[in-house]
């Protein structure tokens, strides 16, 4: 499995910025790398490998956007995405395809403060933690007009609520969170962040790859850091909110090797790496040893004075590795750790 040097057009330096991508100038490039180096089509792969891309958007990995997921470094997203986009093109030629979850809002859900008013109808904070006390006691309850924006009663929306806290409790997850509004469908931080949206599209030309990807997180009842299943998946009177996303585990459980990175190594990606590590093992146990974690790809939520997840996010890494997933650097060759 050779490496490939990094293409001329790509700059570092513009990572954590928004741009728009030459789709035009990027595709006849991509032709003519493809020729270079005499890259198959993606089809012809003997061993092949799926690289699992986490919510790689502006909202988590622009500085100036709602959700920047900084690490303890200050620039961990874009830091992170440096070494991805660099890793993407040194692999072209070993990555099959690559798959993308896009974490998707609108302006009424149960994590944004629209949703919630306590007893003088006041709004939350961002970052304000909701606890099952809290509910049970009235502090905060569910404002009458997002049931009016949702089209659901307000009695069952305040059940709902309850049911809903209690559930994350009996669960051992993090209790229920009010996020800023961020990644908001149609808006610019929705979007991939321009750089690896040009890596991505990159390897589709050269590798003759079609991207899969995966809209997730538009039920407004229900939280969903994991790309394959929400975090709550019943209502109080049984109602299916969503359920495990089997097409997307079959589709990972083909490959030889699953390659995941994205954002951020504390929510998304560990909540997402834990229902997929589930998924595997019921198929075969011997599939979680395919997963390999980019370590150095992947940054936890810190907000200086406010949340600090990184230790968290390393505790669940270790349990993943002693699972049976391996952690890996993007900088190691991929020889290495999945070779034929």
């Amino acid at each position: 499995m050779r490496e490939l040097p990094i293409p001329p057009h790509f700059r570092p330096e513009v990572v954590g910025d928004v741009w728009r991508v030459d789709y035009y100038e990027r595709a006849r490039e991509a032709r003519r790398w493809a020729k270079t180096y005499g890259l198959r089509s993606a089809s012809a792969d003997d061993f092949k490998i799926a690289l699992l891309l986490i919510d790689v958007q502006n909202t988590f990995c622009i500085p100036s956007f709602e959700l920047f997921v900084a690490g303890r470094s200050g620039l961990g997203a874009v830091e992170d995405n440096v070494r991805l986009c660099q890793f993407i093109y040194r692999n072209l030629e070993n990555i099959t395809r690559i798959y993308l979850t896009m974490d998707t809002h609108q302006a009424y859900q149960i994590f944004h403060e629209t949703f919630l008013i306590d007893r003088d109808g006041n709004h939350p904070e961002p970052y304000t933690k909701v606890t099952v006390e809290d509910v049970r006691r009235g502090r905060w309850s569910v404002d009458p007009e997002a049931c009016n924006a949702l089209g659901v009663p307000r009695d069952w929306a305040q059940r709902h609520l309850l049911h809903y806290v209690e559930s994350l409790e009996r669960s051992g997850k993090y209790e229920l969170t009010v996020w800023p509004f961020h990644a908001m469908l149609g808006g610019i931080g929705h979007a991939l962040v321009p750089a690896i949206e040009e890596a991505v599209f990159f390897h589709a030309v050269s590798r003759v790859s079609q991207p899969f990807i995966r809209i997730k997180g538009m039920n407004p009842f229900t939280e969903h850091y994991s790309a394959l299943q929400p975090e709550v998946r019943a209502g109080p009177n049984g109602e299916r909110l969503g359920a495990l996303d089997v097409e997307l585990v079959e589709e990972l459980s083909r490959y030889d090797a699953i390659v995941v990175a994205g954002q951020a190594k504390s929510h998304c990606v560990a909540w997402t790496v834990e229902d997929l590590i589930g998924a595997l093992k019921e198929k075969d146990e011997e599939l979680v040893r395919r997963l390999h974690l980019l370590e150095d790809c992947s940054s936890p939520v810190v907000v200086k004075g406010i949340v600090d997840y990184t230790d968290t996010a390393e505790l669940y890494y270790k349990r993943f590795a002693a699972e049976g997933a391996r952690i890996v650097r993007s900088t190691e060759s991929i020889s290495s750790w999945a070779a034929p």
